[in-house]
């Protein structure tokens, strides 16, 4: 499994049988801002504490993302010591989702 998804490959998946889940780890302010749709916010300062929360997903394709797809690879990095195995990338960040996929989403 590739470890970066483009924008428009995420689109794609998302409209398929098994689509991943998703992973923002943005603060607060700006997941209300932009988020992507049926996307869960655990903010990446507070990713090891709450990751309990996601724990369900352990077996499941995970895409994360933040901003531009700094902070989401480190996020990755912090899951794989956690024992996720599937984790993909959004290469761009949820700026490369509202120039390629939805212009609707707001941009900052």
């Amino acid at each position: 499994m590739e470890l970066q998804i483009s924008a428009t490959e995420l689109a794609e998946r998302l409209q398929g049988s098994e689509a991943p889940q998703l992973l923002d780890v943005r603060e607060v302010e700006e997941h209300q801002f932009a988020a992507l749709a049926n996307s869960t916010l655990i903010p990446l300062g507070e990713l090891f504490a709450r990751a309990g929360e996601i724990e369900a997903w352990k077996e499941k394709e995970i895409v994360v993302y933040c901003h531009h797809g700094v902070r989401s690879l480190h996020a990755i990095a912090q899951l794989r010591s956690l024992g996720f195995g599937k984790l993909r990338n959004l290469s761009g960040g949820i700026d490369a989702w509202s120039r390629s996929v939805d212009a609707k989403v707001p941009r900052y």
